[in-house]
């Protein structure tokens, strides 16, 4: 990122205050424009919280449980840092670091991410993402936090299309799974962002613990659902706001195609005020983990496992690394979510989430095989012989070791079918 706008430019909304009942509600938000100035929209709809319910996720795809030693770093296969100090189109007052000081494991199966006072008087904090190492499209996506306290303190879990690059923010989208602002220490905001809806104007719901309970007291899990026509959101499995293309309000809805995640501490900006008095540092938002599943569409199922080659070598996605066009391989067997294959209902066979793939639907012996977003093109289907071949029927090909060698790190790839021992699989059954 290079600071313009990736995060609100201009000033932002606030909620309408929230009926205290016993049966918690959502008002849809009003909006505050650039400066002070707040606008409650006459058409906020009331909309009951839901009962809790389990997720409606599939197959786990991607997760980071912060397993790691007190001290280390977080994940560098999973997450990297954005840094700087130039307020992020927000007028925040943090410089994000890449210290462990600012983003660490806690050896008690957390991530802590630390907004600090520092001896200069300035603010320090960490901002982690996945653009670089997991994008998807479509999904649940959720995290278990403990959100930090304050006035002036804004922690976010959230998510930017992975175009942010070429077509820039908000056309690139934005989803806000978790919002928190100091002076309103029990309510979550939820948003979207995109061409004609964002800044001060966004798509928006919020929900208030009941009791007067902080957020801050606890862990909660947050979560959205996103599908091609809706996105809902949840605290706890409580939903309280669905989003379709229909509130887009006629501007484009942005909301198709991968996104990547992020998890930041700022301090200060137009929306959440500044540190006062009553502020106390260091803050913390501390993350047990952060999961995301495949939506069960019906077809995406099956028989879920290893499928293991000549050797005894597993197919394995290259380095567990999730982005497109990674390479598909044998390695020694470690029960590794790299290693687990899903035989879907529909003729793909599923990792991370993403399909096993004839690299550019191309048919000809030694065409690579690759981890690619699901599309549902005939380079994506695969059949499952008698005699234990994996045929490509596009291609009337067999998913094949290269040089019918068992090495660790050979590469996988289609050739005509031949029954020998590099073109034997065993699948899940």
């Amino acid at each position: 990122m290079n600071g313009r706008g990736s995060r609100r430019t201009s000033g932002r909304f606030r909620p309408f205050p929230l009926v205290a009942a016993a049966t918690a509600v959502l008002l849809a938000a009003g909006l505050l424009g650039t400066g002070s100035a707040e606008i409650e929209a006459a058409s906020a709809e009331t909309v009951a919280a839901e009962a809790p319910a389990a997720p409606q996720a599939a197959q786990l795809v991607w997760s980071d449980e912060f397993n790691g030693a007190a001290g280390t770093r977080p994940d560098p296969n999973k997450w990297t840092h954005e840094t700087g100090a130039h307020g992020w189109g927000n007028n925040e007052l943090q410089n994000y670091t890449t210290s462990t000081a600012n983003s660490a494991h806690d050896g008690q199966g957390n991530l802590v991410i630390t907004a600090r006072r520092e001896a200069d008087g300035g603010y320090t904090s960490a901002r982690l993402i996945t653009k670089n190492t997991f994008t998807r499209q479509y999904g649940r996506f959720e995290a278990r936090i403990r959100v930090p306290r304050g006035q002036g303190i804004w922690p976010a879990f959230w998510m930017l299309g992975s175009d942010f690059d070429q077509v820039g923010w908000p056309n690139s989208g934005e989803i806000d799974i978790m919002e928190n602002i100091g002076r309103e220490p029990s309510t979550v905001h939820g948003s979207l962002h995109g061409p004609g809806y964002s800044g001060g104007n966004p798509l928006t719901g919020s929900y208030t613990l009941p009791g007067g309970r902080a957020l801050a007291d606890d862990f909660h899990t947050f979560a959205v659902e996103w599908r091609p026509d809706s996105i809902s959101w949840f605290i706890d499995d409580v939903r309280y706001q669905t989003r379709t293309p229909a509130d887009a309000g006629g501007n484009r809805w942005v909301f198709d195609h991968p996104f990547f995640m992020l998890l930041n501490v700022a301090v200060g900006g137009n929306w959440p005020g500044y540190p006062d008095g009553t502020t106390t540092f260091p803050q913390t938002m501390t993350v047990d983990y952060v999961r995301v599943y495949a939506l069960d569409g019906g077809g995406s199922t099956g028989p879920t496992g290893a499928i293991t080659g000549i050797g005894g070598m597993c197919v394995d996605v290259a380095g567990a690394n999730t982005a497109n066009g990674t390479g598909i391989q044998l390695h020694p067997c470690t029960g590794h979510a790299a290693q687990t294959w899903t035989m879907a209902a529909d003729g793909t066979v599923r990792a991370f989430g993403k399909c096993l793939d004839v690299a550019s639907g191309g048919t000809a012996d030694g065409t690579r095989v690759q981890l690619w977003d699901c599309n549902g093109t005939p380079a994506q289907q695969w059949v499952y012989s008698s005699g234990r071949d994996l045929v490509n029927p596009q291609a009337n090909k067999c998913l094949d070791a290269t040089g019918n060698s068992s090495a660790d790190g050979t590469p996988l790839q289609i050739w005509t079918c031949a029954g020998t021992p590099n073109q034997k699989w065993n699948v899940p059954a």
